[in-house]
């Protein structure tokens, strides 16, 4: 997991084979989420989308929070969307009919879309890595089989963050600022972005810059939830987030390869564990999961602050996805996906392909073997998820001393120029 894989030698010019690859993947990819659409998924998450969707449909876009919705506005304005141009949403209630399957999984599988061609645009100056890095959005069973499959969001607040990248790549801290705002409006997963991106922030364009960018980010953030203010939407909105967390998904893991998982595995026999139980003191297993990712999030600060290119904000990235995912507890196994795509913009850097490699494997059977397809028998579940568990955390361990120990190139701090 360490060391390995060497990179081709992908930095010549797009060739004219490298160029028709493009249109072929991306056929592929779309060609793979409309064969699996219409599938049933994991419908009881899907058939709770609908609900809202169909609340949205007869009770207004305005009201959406009325519900119980548990994310953020830009999912309200997606679903806001759905309900507009399919009239069906005013009867349905429930995911059984496969048209209405395939509506609610086009937004992530579109997102993926978008996901492949940003990383193109990442390695367009290396085009044979462009190739495979797009290939592995397209085509690994961790994006389709989130999105397409199972009918998950995830895709949706990672596109505007690796677009928030790219504007950094592109000296548009502005437009990078508005972006983020977006993703961090779409899912609460996307919060531990803010960490990298403070970072950089504060290091390239001084305490006035990072003022000015959140100011950007705050106003883009009240623009998404405008709608909704009337009818009590943001306060709404955080106590069903406080009833999903406290109340409902308080468990050391849900199904996420972990170390809590091997706590639940190896402790209880693999039945959940409440992320209440107390260590000592006021001390209890969340709050132990809450240090342990600030903990995180002060290696990937500085790590990103000290050495601010953007290469280095990719890992941080990365680093602070999956670091999360192996610290705090209630994790669903989805919650890595972030890690799979900034992991895979940071596969330049000596030694992380491999352990991007193990990393997606594992996640993959993560996914698989927690949620299988209809009529597959999975043996050895057990053995798998506890060798999955530590390659994951490995994973994370590795990503974040590669922060520390191959800084890279630095950059040029321009409010110290």
């Amino acid at each position: 997991m360490i060391s390995g894989l060497p990179l081709p030698d992908t930095r010549g010019g797009w060739s004219p084979w490298l160029i028709v690859a493009i249109p072929i993947l991306f056929a592929a990819g779309i060609a793979i989420r409309l064969f699996v659409l219409p599938a049933k998924g994991v419908a009881g998450d899907i058939d709770q989308f609908v609900v809202w969707v169909h609340g949205i449909a007869v009770n207004g876009w305005d009201h959406a929070y009325d519900q119980n919705l548990s994310f953020p506005a830009v999912m309200a304005w997606i679903w806001g969307a759905l309900a507009a141009v399919e009239p069906a949403f005013r009867t349905v209630t429930n995911s059984s009919d496969s048209a209405i399957r395939a509506l609610m999984k086009i937004p992530a599988s579109l997102a993926d879309i978008g996901i492949a061609a940003g990383v193109i645009w990442w390695f367009r100056e290396r085009p044979g890595l462009a190739i495979l890095a797009a290939g592995a959005v397209l085509l690994w069973p961790v994006t389709w089989y989130v999105s397409a499959w199972w009918g998950q969001y995830e895709s949706l607040y990672v596109l505007p963050a690796l677009l928030a990248l790219l504007a950094v790549r592109a000296r548009r801290p502005g437009l990078a600022a508005a972006l983020l705002a977006i993703s961090l409006m779409t899912k609460p997963q996307a919060l531990p972005f803010l960490v990298p991106f403070a970072a950089w922030f504060l290091a390239t364009q001084g305490l006035r810059g990072t003022l000015r960018a959140a100011a950007i980010g705050a106003v883009v953030a009240v623009l998404t939830w405008l709608p909704f203010l009337a009818a009590q939407g943001p306060e709404n909105y955080l106590h069903n987030l406080a009833t999903y967390q406290n109340q409902i998904f308080d468990v050391l893991s849900l199904r996420a390869w972990n170390p809590w998982w091997l706590v639940q595995e190896l402790g209880a026999g693999g039945d959940f564990v409440s992320n209440q139980g107390v260590i000592i003191g006021p001390l209890t297993l969340a709050l132990l999961g809450y240090l342990l990712a600030a903990a995180v999030a002060f290696v990937v600060f500085f790590a990103v602050w000290e050495r601010p290119t953007p290469e280095q904000l990719a890992l941080g990235l990365g680093a602070i996805s999956l670091g999360v995912f192996v610290t705090m507890t209630t994790m669903h196994e989805r919650y890595a996906y972030p890690a799979f795509v900034f992991l895979l913009l940071a596969v330049g850097r000596p030694g992380v392909l491999t352990t991007f490699a193990w990393f997606a494997v594992a996640f993959a059977a993560n996914l698989i073997v927690m949620f299988p397809p209809e009529g597959w028998t999975i043996p050895e579940v057990r053995l798998i998820s506890i060798v999955g568990a530590i390659v994951i955390t490995g994973a994370a361990a590795y990503a974040l001393g590669r922060l520390i120990v191959d800084p890279g190139t630095r950059e040029p701090r321009p409010y110290l120029a």
